[in-house]
């Protein structure tokens, strides 16, 4: 199991969940519209959950059905910035 950033965090990025994580297997980048957890560094432990703002963490086992695609948008991420970059931006179009 790991944890998933949702299409919530989208141009949200308040990194709460950054700063409590106690190996810091969450990241972004400036170009990034969300941020991403590396699923073979997280340890489970569920701290990034109550601090966001939008309740945009969930186990993986417990997204809810419509937020399936981030499932497979943070694995990528870790392999292919752009890809993951490109689903996001197909979710929810950039503003402007």
């Amino acid at each position: 199991m790991t944890y998933v950033v949702t299409e919530t965090c989208i141009d949200l990025k308040d990194k709460s969940c950054i700063e409590v994580c106690p190996v810091d297997c969450i990241h972004e980048a400036d170009e990034d519209r969300m941020v991403y957890i590396d699923p073979d560094e997280c340890i489970d432990c569920g701290a990034c959950v109550d601090p966001c703002p939008v309740d945009a963490i969930y186990a993986e086992e417990d997204v809810p059905q419509p937020q399936l695609p981030f499932v497979e948008i943070n694995k990528v991420y870790f392999k292919d910035k752009g890809t993951a970059r490109g689903k996001v931006d197909a979710v929810k179009a950039p503003a402007g």
